[in-house]
């Protein structure tokens, strides 16, 4: 039988992230091999930023991988990919400026970025366990195990919608910041805005079939009364 709910609501979305993946992966990759005019790496800018900004119990620690940038607000540190970590490119600052703001949104107790936190265990679980319940409910017509398994997958969708603002925000500082801090000229920072727009619809894709499959199940448990 015709999955119609998953080939009109999920199909599209996942399209819409393997063309996010593609355009993060490539714009990353041009503006990689665009130096910054002030010859400063992605550590450089970051160690910079925090300074302005009175952070000064956060480390900067260099990761392995491509595009694993990412900061920890449980062990309050800083890491950076390898080609960010020590490289002088536009899109080295940018993403180095990006995972940055979020220090900053920590230090200031940015009210998204705590909410998402709270959520991440419970979205794990929900994620991972939410649509198998719920597909279970479905194929032995078990009501309650149907409305479980929507409830777990629930919570993730609600942690990748409160992802939006918490990204966004973070962005929006590492432009103002850079800008502020005259790292960038303008025409450097319209290569850092290329870049993390790009890495912006990776989350809105991943937002959109989150909620489109959550809207699936819905469907399918009503098509089912």
């Amino acid at each position: 039988m015709v999955d119609v709910y998953y080939l009109v609501l999920v199909a599209p979305t996942l399209l819409l992230s393997v063309i996010a993946q593609i355009l993060v992966k490539s714009t990353f990759a041009k503006y990689s091999r665009v130096r910054c005019s002030h010859n400063l790496t992605g550590r450089d800018v970051a160690a910079m930023l925090m300074k302005v900004n009175r952070i000064h119990d956060v480390s900067i620690q260099a990761t392995r991988g491509t595009l694993t940038d990412h900061y920890d607000p449980m062990a309050k540190a800083l890491r950076l990919s390898r080609p960010v970590f020590a490289q002088n490119s536009i899109a080295a600052i940018g993403v180095a400026a990006h995972e940055t703001g979020h220090a900053i949104q920590h230090a200031v107790s940015y009210a998204p970025l705590g909410l998402r936190s709270t959520l991440v265990p419970v979205a794990n679980i929900g994620s991972a366990v939410g649509p198998w319940l719920a597909i279970a409910g479905l194929l032995l017509s078990f009501p309650l195990l149907l409305n479980l398994g929507i409830i777990f997958f629930g919570v993730s969708v609600l942690f990748y919608v409160i992802t939006l603002p918490v990204e966004f925000n973070a962005s929006a500082r590492a432009i103002a910041l850079l800008r502020e801090n005259h790292v960038l000229s303008e025409g450097e920072l319209d290569g850092v805005k290329k870049v993390l727009t790009a890495a912006a619809l990776t989350y809105v894709a991943a937002a959109l079939t989150a909620l489109m499959s959550f809207i699936r199940l819905i469907l399918l448990s009503r098509s089912q009364r």
